[in-house]
């Protein structure tokens, strides 16, 4: 789910207007690239009810059945039933915990034959050779799962890879800012997906993009590949954002069809981190966090999501650079706004996969209101406490990928 060109992703704060532009850039200061930090997480990974109940579901079965056979006797032919034991074992746990139930079963199947009589009879045996059978289906079921999942372990490995290139670390200061950012992917167990983002220190400037690929899957990940090699290719020379979109529009004019597209917001930082330009292509407003609390900055002039330029008026057409070296933007001249920030000011960048999280209800997860960004701390903490945040509102594996990048101004 993409948003809306321009949406608020939320009620009650009105959002921030900004028209100035940055005519310049100010010189760098300088910055270190290496030792950054980059999480890039999913849901946890952590038991749910159902899994919880499955797992104590075989021991379970084998005492309700066995406390029911003392009872009223085995004749009544329940000592089968104990074959449900290693049969819910198989589902969850691995082939030792299968093993022990099974071995549980077979010893429990025996004792109860016995308990009564010394003597045990032809639907005592059935029932053991039913118990034995069904165990043995299930170590052999636990076996060629857990084959199976040390295979997705090295399809992980590769994937982990492919994630270093297309989501590099960032590092944790540059300039006059401090940096972090998080990565949520909703597809099970993936650690990449269609949201993107990329962080440039430049000569002039700290440049980054933050983007939303429509759709998911392997597709997405190919064409947020194709926006951040653009950006990190033309991102460090280049001081125009407005430049900067032209030249990833045309890439992208070779790779999408005419139904696909790519929210975005590209922006820098000056040196000093106290001026922060804007360029919004159809993505939701980023947060600003200040003295005065949370507040959604929405860039005086945007345009239309990259990917859309056949759309636009001027003289960059269908993916083309006109002759100025910039697409149209459906009216609007594509110009970035710029925005001051003082001493400890955070601003908030995301996908819509955080700000339209929707709970069991229906509900979207409240971003202005959040108290994770009203925290002061560390970049690194508020991201995580966000995360949490946003994973407890909604109750389950994310519909949709969440990306944040949170930039802080250093005192002083």
């Amino acid at each position: 789910m993409l948003a809306v060109p321009g949406k608020a992703p939320g009620p009650g704060v009105p959002p921030v207007r900004v028209a100035a532009r940055w005519p310049d850039a100010v010189r760098h200061g300088g910055g270190s690239v290496t030792g950054g930090r980059r999480d890039v997480r999913q849901e946890p990974v952590i038991w749910s009810r159902t899994q919880v109940a499955l797992g104590t579901l075989p021991f379970l079965v084998l005492a309700v059945v066995g406390l029911i056979d003392i009872q009223v006797g085995h004749t009544v032919g329940l000592l089968a039933l104990l074959s449900l034991g290693p049969a819910f074992a198989a589902v969850v746990g691995g082939l030792a915990r299968m093993i022990t139930v099974s071995c549980l079963a077979l010893a429990l199947c025996l004792f109860l034959a016995a308990y009564q009589d010394a003597s045990i009879d032809a639907d005592d045996q059935v029932a053991f050779v039913t118990v034995l059978g069904v165990s043995i289906a299930g170590v052999i079921a636990s076996t060629l799962r857990q084959r199976q999942e040390r295979e997705l372990a090295d399809v992980r490995t590769v994937a982990a890879a492919a994630q270093e290139v297309l989501l590099r670390p960032v590092p944790a200061e540059l300039g006059g800012v401090r940096l972090a950012v998080r990565y949520i992917s909703a597809t099970s167990r993936a650690t990449v997906g269609g949201d993107l983002y990329e962080i440039v220190a430049a000569a002039d400037a700290t440049r980054f993009i933050i983007g939303d690929v429509q759709g998911k899957g392997l597709e997405a990940v190919k064409m947020a590949s194709t926006v951040l090699g653009a950006f990190r290719e033309v991102a460090p020379d280049t001081a125009d954002l407005a430049l900067i979109a032209a030249r990833i529009e045309a890439t992208l004019a070779r790779e999408l069809t005419d139904e696909q597209f790519v929210t975005a917001i590209l922006a820098q930082a000056s040196a000093d981190g106290s001026k922060v330009e804007l360029l919004n292509r159809g993505h939701p407003p980023p947060l600003l966090v200040n003295h005065s609390g949370p507040r959604l900055v929405e860039a005086a002039e945007g345009g239309l999501p990259l990917g859309l330029a056949q759309f636009a008026a001027g003289e960059g057409k269908d993916g083309q650079l006109g002759k100025d070296g910039r697409l149209g933007t459906g009216g609007q001249p594509g110009q970035g706004a710029v925005i001051e920030i003082g001493p400890g000011d955070r601003i908030l960048f995301y996908t819509d996969g955080v700000s339209e999280a929707r709970n069991r209800s229906g509900g979207f997860f409240p971003l202005t209101q959040s108290r994770a960004v009203r925290e002061t701390g560390d970049p690194d903490q508020i991201l995580d406490d966000l995360s949490a945040e946003v994973l407890r509102h909604v109750g389950h594996a994310l519909d949709d990928d969440a990306a944040m990048l949170l930039i802080r101004r250093e005192p002083g």
